[in-house]
């Protein structure tokens, strides 16, 4: 049995992605910060650890880890708060979870980043989103450079719509708002698992007409 873990496992995308992937028959970790979310997180079939990553040792993560085939990396600060913490978690805990993942030998690691992440990301320095898309670029980059079996989601403006299974992958810019379902991101999520092809590709989507299937080909 394929046994995966969720880093941010009470966050809305990394409950549903939980649901579906123990109803798939993994064996799901999901890693939470808050004890008190361990019911909410065992209700999607999922096993709670609590593990405060932020402040988290490399090791100490790694452990968490230990015996999984695969990580994805779905915790965040929120943005638009304390820049420091936003630094501390989206760059600073992801890296470190990043370099857990080679040690505990769970090669496959899905990042949920955002669509449009990286160092031409736009973002005035005075915008309260600015630091959390400094972090996204940075822990982005620093994924692309390991030897982990790595796939990078940029997914548009999350809302809580139904998730159809139908996405645009690589959507034009300006070509429309962007919006994607956290539903569709969890199930992107569960299709890449399964999906050699899209090791080492930056996947940007958002809602859209085309099935997973389809819209997850690499292009030729």
């Amino acid at each position: 049995m394929t046994r995966i873990a969720i880093i941010g496992g009470h966050g809305k995308v990394a409950l549903e992605l939980s649901r579906i992937l123990s109803a798939e028959g993994m064996d799901v970790t999901s890693v939470i910060r808050n004890p008190d979310h361990r019911e909410d997180v065992a209700a999607t079939g999922a096993a709670p650890v609590v593990l405060d990553v932020e402040h988290s040792t490399t090791a100490e993560i790694a452990e968490a880890l230990r015996n999984h085939d695969a990580v994805v990396w779905s915790a965040g600060a929120g943005g638009g708060g304390s820049p420091e913490r936003t630094f501390a978690v989206d760059r600073d805990a992801a890296i470190r979870s990043m370099d857990a993942a080679a040690a505990a030998g769970a090669r496959r690691y899905i990042m949920v980043s955002y669509l449009g992440a990286g160092p031409d990301h736009g973002v005035p320095e005075d915008d309260g989103f600015f630091a959390y898309a400094e972090a996204k670029a940075a822990a982005d980059s620093y994924l692309r450079g390991t030897d982990l079996d790595w796939t990078i989601l940029g997914p548009g403006a999350l809302t809580d719509g139904p998730g159809n299974g139908l996405i645009e992958v690589n959507p034009a810019e300006g070509s429309g708002d962007g919006e994607t379902a956290r539903a569709n991101v969890a199930l992107v999520a569960a299709a890449v698992l399964g999906l050699p092809s899209t090791v080492r590709r930056t996947i940007e989507f958002r809602d859209g007409t085309l099935p997973l299937a389809a819209a997850l080909e690499p292009v030729s």
